[in-house]
Formats: structure tokens, C-alpha cells, sequence
């Protein structure tokens, strides 16, 4: 039950800082002397008149009258309505001070009509009985969240898997999802699931980026608490869950955020901060208390009430930015003639430390595309205090390099050895998002050069080599096993590759990647600073190879990796290692699980005394083309 609100409840809200506004804002079952209902409550300063209209009063636009609430400045309205069931449609017909009248639908509500209708629904979403008590709990123990291992796998869930020979779109439900994704994801070895696309937006072209239900889990795929299962079952089985989140900007849909009660509220009311001129939306304005309020109230609801364990803040950049897409006369300067959006960084500040200082164990990320820096320094020392940022950087250089003709990458090696040059700025992870499969920019196997045959071996290397590299890893849905179509958010995933042996070599091959990332603590337990990385060669680069080792805190647990990015087979090949061990074979592309040769290679090594690679000691490996080895050692 939830309760009007108070003066105290206005004095947060004015500050910013009414944490749970989620609980009272928006429409929430309730009772008055002794008669069930629900109450609604909506922030509208600049209207005349709100009214509640909806299934409940026949749309009646005069029914049901909002009051507005002690002291009026506030701007609160609120209306108790008997008898209205969860379920019912209903929005707020805002009076403007002219007499215009506005259809909205509620900013805060917990559910929506489903598409294209406009309507928000009532909901109840305070009684799911969650059980994955097991998973929060160790979530809040864990005491290094940076040694933990990371793996997310990227999910658009619409698109994923989809019923067959259905007459609607055939939508996998949130229920659906959590048997069929969850069984997925912990076969292949990832650690996490990022959901795209889950805060309710209007039109499916946009995925989830142009959000007007900040506080509502779509109902393309079911209910909140359908939702709340999904989370639950991911959890049960030991799966993390990362939501995009989009605070960047909004739509200027009709019943959505802009110009909600006839003026700018939640947007800057000056269009040169409060317009993106090549998004044709509405940014945010991030000085105003109640809209930061609004903001936060929404992280913390995913966070705190969905048990989500992070975050992945979407254009970051755009935020920070005051001319982010701009021509010169489309923006206004700070008050110190720059370019920086102070509000937004102070809002990033406030919200990250407050998301993690609850919430132990969870992460906030940013999708931040410049070298702003420390993105993931502590707000103490200047920085945004995220958990982790994208690398970008690594990730344009990595695809530039994967393009090429394997002739040509001798010419292009630092490509794939610059962002260990910078790995210590930030707390990196490594990407390959649905943005580099879309848009004319082919998947990921047909980026890749040469005959088919050869596309799956460069894919499988890449792969390798992204594994083994320090930071935490993001793979996008269908690029495991070798998408051969450009992503759509239109249809399923080409399941049916599958059949093809190179495809399921392929995913075979990640599989192996992956649960061998789960099973060495050496591979994600220090991604920080060169105490966990040591390159053996990185600059073989008449060969395009790449062999570098990655080590555990203790030194019991490390592994040596060599990667061959060109097709020429090198029977012999000698690479200097670490100690005088013996160096058993963990994993070999080579094999025929893989679709490689099978040819019988050593299962163990043990190292000689012979320099190489500046090293004292060394050992001798039939290396084939594109070829993948990796070797454990005490």
C-alpha cells in the first residue's frame, strides 16, 4: 500500500534525493477508510487542471479530477479511485495553462499497454515471492567485484528465438526466455546476460534506445512479475543480469516525457541543450532535482526491486558532452566556456556512487566513446565513479585489423597491441556489441577476409585472442556461432546454421573459450594492471603472431597464449616462456572437435634451455595456420 504525498516526501523530491519514489509516484493499489483502489500521483507544476482517465471511467475526461497537493508549488497531483483493478488502462489528460489539452502516459508507471497501443496499465509488482536469496546474498559478499569473472553474453530478447508459425509475432515471453536462454547461456560458459531493449519504448526499429517507460518492463514478452521470474531463474542458476538503461535522452513521442504539462519539465527548457539535432530527441535536463529524482528513481527500481545486478549506461558521451553531435551556434557553453556538461557529470557521480554504496556486489557501466577520463575513477579523485567503461578503443582497432587481408596485417600489429599501452586507465570491458553487426556493416563472419572456410579460422583466432586479453568480455548474440546475416531486430537469430559442422565448430570452439575463461582465475581476476598480463611477443609482426601469458595473484594458476593471424602453417614455431615448467596443452583449434586437421599434437611441453624471445627458456610447437594453443603452467 502506498500513501499521498507527504510534505516530507516534496522536501526529497525537491532535493533529489527521495530514493524510493518509485513506491509512491505512478498508480499503486491502495486504500481509503477501508474501501481498495488505486492511487495515482503524477508531477505536472506547470498544468491548470489533471485528470485521470482510463477503462475504470469510460475515458471520461471529467471523472475523475486530480487534487493538487499542499504546498502547490511542488507540483504533485494525486486522485484515489475506487474500485480500478490492476490491469486497467488509463493516462493523465493534463490542462495546460492555455487550455490545451495533453493525453500522457504516466512517467512512472510499472506497465504498459503493449504496442502500438499508448496506454499505461495498473500493476501490482509488490508481491513476487523471489527466491533466488542464495544469489544476493553471495552477490553482497563478494569483497573484490574486479576479481570476479565476467563473460556477458548480449540479448535482444525479440530476436533471439521466436515461435515458429505464429500469427502474432511470436515472441518468446519473459517466461519463455528464462528456460530456454538460461539453458543457452550456461552451456556456452557465460557468466552474464545483457538485456536489451526491457524499459518500454514505442517503436521496436528503435531496440529499447527511446525509452518512454522509464519505470516499466515492455509487455512485449509479459507482465512485471512474468519479468521478475526471469530474473529469478537466471539467478537460481547462477547468471548475472545487466539491463541497458538510456538516460541520455528521450523521445518526442505524443504521449511520452516531452513537453509533458505543456512546457519543457523534463527536458532542458533551452533547445541547444535540450534537443539532439541528429536524434530528433530530447536530452535530459539533469540540473532540475526532481528530474534526477526521476532518473535514480528508476536505477534503483531495476537494481533494488528487480534485482538486476547492473547497469550498462547508454551514450554516456552524448550526456557529458554539451556539443556531443552538435554544429557551432547549436550549443551553449558551461559557465566556464567549455564543453562539459557539469550537471551530467555530478548526476553520473551522484547516482554511481549511490547505485554501488547500496547495492554491494552490483555495477554500473558506461557506453562512453571518447578518452574522457577516469570513467571508472572515484568521485573523490574527480572521475565518474563507474564500475567499467567499453573499450571502444580496442574494439575499432581490433575489427580494423580483423578486416584485413592476413598479408596486410604485419603492416597493422600495433592495431592489436595499443590497448595494453592504456589497459591501466580504466576498468575495461572488451566489446563486440550489436552495434558492429548492423547497418551495413555485416556480421562478424563476414567481416572477416578470405574464402569461407578461412572466415570461421580468423573468427576462431579472434575470438581467442579477445579472451585471453585483459578486460571484461561482451559477445552479441549469434556471433558465437558465426551469424552469417546482418543482425535484425525483425526476426530470430539463423538458428539453423547450426546444421552446418562449421558453424557448430565454431560456437564449439567459444564454448571452449569461455568455460575455460570460468574455470582459470588467472584469466579475469586482475584485468587492472600489468600484474596479470605479461606479453611473451608482441612484436612478431612478419608473422602476425601474438603470444602473451596471463597470471593469477597467487602464480599457481597461468596460461600461456600464441595466436597465428595469418594461414600459413609454422611447424616449428618457438616461443620464448616464463619459467623452466612444463606446459600442458589446454587448448588447440587444431583439433577436430574444431573442425581443424586433428592432427596428434604433444600434450605437454616441457620447456628447454634455449633463448627466445629474450627469454631464458622455450619451447617448440607445430603452430598451424590460424592457429590457436594455449597452455597451462605452475
Amino acid at each position: 500500500m502506498t500513501g499521498k504525498f507527504s510534505e516530507l516526501d516534496m522536501y526529497y523530491f525537491g532535493q533529489g534525493t527521495h530514493y524510493e519514489i518509485y513506491k509512491q509516484m505512478g498508480a499503486h493499489p491502495a486504500e481509503e477508510d477501508g474501501v481498495q483502489g488505486v492511487l495515482f500521483q503524477v508531477w505536472a507544476p506547470h498544468a491548470a487542471q489533471v485528470y485521470v482517465i482510463g477503462t475504470f471511467n469510460g475515458w471520461n475526461e471529467n471523472a475523475n479530477e486530480m487534487e493538487r497537493l499542499k504546498p502547490e508549488e511542488a507540483g504533485i497531483y494525486a486522485c484515489f479511485i475506487p474500485g480500478v483493478k490492476c490491469g486497467e488502462l488509463y493516462k493523465y489528460l493534463i490542462v495546460t495553462s492555455d487550455g490545451t489539452k495533453l493525453y500522457k502516459a504516466d512517467p512512472y508507471a510499472n506497465y504498459a499497454e503493449k504496442r502500438p497501443g499508448t496506454a499505461s496499465a495498473v500493476a501490482d509488482i509488490m508481491h513476487f515471492k523471489w527466491s533466488d536469496d542464495a544469489w544476493m546474498k553471495a552477490r553482497a559478499a563478494v569483497k573484490d567485484i574486479y576479481a570476479q569473472p565476467m563473460t556477458i553474453y548480449e540479448v535482444h530478447p525479440g530476436s533471439w528465438m521466436r515461435h515458429p508459425g505464429r500469427e502474432d509475432e511470436g515472441f518468446y515471453t519473459y517466461r519463455d526466455l528464462a528456460h530456454s536462454l538460461t539453458a543457452y547461456v550456461k552451456e556456452m560458459g557465460y557468466t552474464h546476460v545483457e538485456l536489451m531493449g526491457i524499459a518500454e519504448y514505442p517503436y521496436d526499429g528503435s531496440w529499447g534506445y527511446q525509452v518512454t517507460g522509464y519505470f516499466a518492463p515492455t509487455s512485449r514478452y509479459g507482465t512485471p512479475e512474468d519479468f521478475m521470474y526471469l530474473i529469478n531463474y537466471l539467478h537460481k542458476n547462477k547468471i548475472g543480469v545487466i539491463l541497458d538503461w538510456v538516460p541520455a535522452h528521450f523521445p518526442r513521442d505524443a504521449h511520452g516525457l516531452a513537453d509533458f504539462d505543456g512546457e519543457p519539465l523534463y527536458e532542458y527548457a533551452d533547445p541547444r541543450k535540450g534537443e539532439h539535432p541528429e536524434w530528433g530527441t530530447k536530452i535530459f535536463d539533469y540540473g532540475k532535482a526532481q528530474v534526477k529524482n526521476f532518473l535514480i528513481g528508476s536505477a534503483l527500481l531495476w537494481i533494488e526491486h528487480y534485482h538486476v545486478d547492473g547497469l550498462r549506461v547508454d551514450a554516456v558521451a552524448s550526456m557529458l558532452y554539451l556539443d556531443y553531435g552538435k554544429q557551432p551556434g547549436q550549443w551553449v557553453p558551461n559557465q566556464f566556456g567549455e564543453n562539459k556538461n557539469l550537471e551530467a557529470v555530478e548526476f553520473f557521480r551522484h547516482i554511481n556512487t549511490l547505485i554501488t554504496g547500496r547495492n554491494h556486489g552490483t555495477v554500473m557501466i558506461a557506453e562512453e566513446s571518447t578518452a574522457w577520463p577516469m570513467v571508472t575513477g572515484p568521485a573523490e579523485n574527480g572521475g565518474l565513479n563507474f564500475s567499467y567503461k567499453w573499450n571502444m578503443g580496442w574494439m575499432h582497432d581490433f575489427l580494423d585489423y580483423m578486416k584485413l587481408d592476413p598479408y596486410f596485417r604485419k603492416g597493422n600489429h600495433n592495431k592489436m597491441t595499443f590497448a595494453m599501452s592504456y589497459n591501466g586507465s580504466e576498468r575495461y570491458i572488451l566489446v563486440l556489441s550489436h552495434d558492429e553487426v548492423v547497418h551495413l556493416k555485416c556480421s562478424m563472419l563476414n567481416k572477416m577476409p578470405g574464402l569461407e572456410d578461412e572466415k570461421f579460422k580468423n573468427l576462431m583466432v579472434g575470438y581467442a585472442f579477445m579472451l585471453g586479453h585483459q578486460g571484461k568480455k561482451l559477445l552479441f548474440m549469434g556471433q558465437d556461432f558465426g551469424q552469417s546475416r546482418e543482425w535484425s531486430e525483425e526476426r530470430e537469430l539463423d538458428w539453423y546454421l547450426l546444421e552446418d559442422p562449421r558453424h557448430k565448430h565454431l560456437q564449439d570452439f567459444v564454448k571452449a573459450l569461455l568455460h575455460l575463461y570460468k574455470k582459470n582465475p588467472c584469466m579475469y581476476e586482475n584485468d587492472h594492471d600489468w600484474g596479470g598480463f605479461e606479453w611473451i611477443n608482441a612484436n612478431d609482426a612478419d608473422r602476425s603472431i601474438f603470444s602473451f601469458v596471463r597470471k593469477s595473484k597467487d602464480g599457481k594458476n597461468n596460461l600461456l597464449f600464441v595466436c597465428n593471424f595469418t594461414p600459413v602453417a609454422r611447424e616449428d614455431y618457438r616461443v620464448g616462456v616464463p619459467k623452466a615448467s612444463t606446459y600442458k596443452l589446454v587448448l588447440n583449434s587444431d583439433d577436430a572437435a574444431f573442425g581443424g586437421s586433428g592432427e596428434k599434437r604433444p600434450a605437454s611441453i616441457k620447456a628447454e634451455h634455449s633463448e627466445c624471445d629474450g627469454r631464458e627458456y622455450s619451447i617448440a610447437y607445430p603452430l598451424p595456420g590460424y592457429g590457436v594453443a594455449v597452455f597451462s603452467y605452475k
